[in-house]
């Protein structure tokens, strides 16, 4: 069966770098968009990145253009998603999707806390 599982999130200071992964199973990664989404305590959940099967990143948030690089390894069907420069405003859980067929999947998600 399909499965995203995500890790790589932490507590990190203000102006500080985590590298979140994302491993996925059971479908044909290489043939999949895949997207970074996250949800703030209260919030409603936003796209962070899409990251198309080529490689080619579509589409950031405007919160963390410049900062947030997405990235995949179609070989270790896994993707990435690069945080620098992190800010408090991007705690949040951090969840791996991708759509196939009409069916959207889901990872549980990884907390990552900016605070000092």
């Amino acid at each position: 069966q399909v499965q995203l599982v995500e890790f790589g999130g932490g507590l990190v200071q203000p102006g500080g770098s985590l590298r979140l992964s994302c491993a996925a199973s059971g479908f044909t990664f290489n043939t999949n968009t895949m997207y970074w989404y996250r949800q703030a305590p209260g919030k409603e959940r936003e796209l962070v990145t899409t990251i198309r099967t080529s490689g080619r990143v579509t589409e950031y948030a405007d919160s963390v253009k410049g900062r947030f690089t997405g990235s995949r390894d179609n070989a270790q069907n896994t993707v990435y998603l690069q945080m620098d420069s992190l800010k408090p405003e991007d705690t949040a859980v951090y969840y791996c999707h991708t759509i196939i067929g009409r069916y959207s999947y889901w990872g549980r998600g990884t907390q990552v806390t900016v605070s000092s």
